[in-house]
């Protein structure tokens, strides 16, 4: 057996979302990824260090930060942060780093030019890619990065489109679900079709479009987990079309399988999703999702198959989706069972792990 690599974790983020619930499951598997794993973390949510910290991951924690385009760029540019990590870097003798968020980029790039290390970059999403403010310094910090792993194919030929240079360097690693957590559950026997969303609250989640669908079918329901600058928005759009009281707010909860086991199926309006851990997670508990046709979901979405995918984007298109769905209940549990089944042969997280695990020792010669 060769010996575990080490690998820091560098974390810039403000919330809990999918980036930070991959890496948890990751970094809380050092035997599949014959790796152990450790994080700097550098967050204003005292939350966020405490989820890390709950699965047993060790943290570095920058303390007090600020999240704002000044903070950002002083803590990409300026000496006070890159010295901190140093510190951290100096103080674990890391094998490997590797950076999971757009405001850890350019300073995880600058540490591994100082220490002569590997940079590993996941790429979650592509909305900076997308966003022209966000093009700061992108091309160099890709320059400096050693891999980019794409959570899913869609992101992968975004990066490679944007940053032709790097298409050498891009694999794509799907997400994994842990298949004994999120375990199958029954659907509910009785009551109103429900549906369920796990998202934060933010505009690219467009959750607007499933509140304008709701309107529309007053015999359906609607519960969401999450929360964020959205929320506010959305609960006042549920009251004035007259859904507030199929409507249910949960906030943030560190585990949403209740409300999961208590819907039908999950729904996701986002119009270019990475890939969708809690389309994943349903699925592995039996629910099939209802969901926009673009972006990374169709390789989470087998349409017809474990879920319904709109042709078209918009609310008119989803409405007559989840209308379908809501028509036959019957088929949405065979969905379901389907969706697990889907889930553990694609999505493991053992074999994400695993596939994590081979490229890391791929970037440390004779091991």
């Amino acid at each position: 057996m060769t010996r575990r690599l080490k690998i820091l974790h560098i974390v810039v983020a403000g919330q809990i979302g999918g980036a930070e619930r991959f890496l948890a499951d990751l970094a809380a598997r050092p035997t599949s990824s014959n790796a152990d794993h450790t994080l700097a973390l550098l967050t204003p949510n005292r939350n966020l260090t405490a989820f890390f910290r709950h699965d047993g991951v060790t943290v570095h924690d920058r303390g007090d930060v600020h999240e704002n385009p000044f903070a950002y760029l002083w803590r990409s540019y300026g000496p006070a942060d890159i010295a901190w990590l140093g510190r951290v870097i100096e103080r674990e003798r890391p094998d490997i780093l590797h950076c999971h968020t757009y405001g850890s980029h350019v300073l995880a790039a600058r540490a591994a030019l100082r220490f002569a290390l590997p940079l590993v970059r996941t790429e979650h999403g592509v909305r900076h890619y997308r966003d022209p403010t966000c093009g700061l310094n992108r091309h160099w910090a890709l320059k400096h990065t050693t891999k980019i792993v794409a959570v899913s194919a869609f992101v992968g030929r975004i990066v490679a489109a944007i940053e032709p240079a790097m298409t050498e360097r891009i694999c794509v690693i799907h997400n994994g679900i842990d298949l004994t957590r999120f375990a199958p559950e029954p659907p509910p026997a009785h009551g109103p079709f429900t549906v369920a969303a796990v998202a934060r609250l933010e505009p690219v989640k467009r959750l607007e479009i499933a509140i304008a669908a709701l309107a529309q079918m007053p015999e359906v329901q609607l519960d969401i987990v999450g929360d964020g600058a959205e929320r506010h928005k959305l609960e006042t759009l549920a009251q004035h079309s007259g859904a507030s009281g199929r409507v249910r707010f949960h906030g943030h909860l560190a585990d949403p399988r209740s409300v999961i086991a208590a819907a039908d199926a999950v729904i996701n309006c986002t119009r270019e999703e990475a890939l969708s851990l809690s389309i994943l997670e349903a699925g592995a508990m039996q629910r099939p999702a209802i969901a926009i046709g673009q972006g990374g979901i169709p390789e989470a979405v087998v349409d017809g198959h474990t879920g319904w995918l709109t042709k078209e984007d918009g609310a008119a298109a989803f409405t007559a989706t989840l209308r379908q769905a809501a028509a036959d209940r019957a088929e949405v549990v065979r969905r379901g069972i389907a969706a697990r089944d889907w889930v553990a042969a694609n999505f493991a997280v053992e074999a994400m792990c695993e596939a994590y695990g081979a490229v890391y020792r791929s970037l440390v010669p004779g091991e």
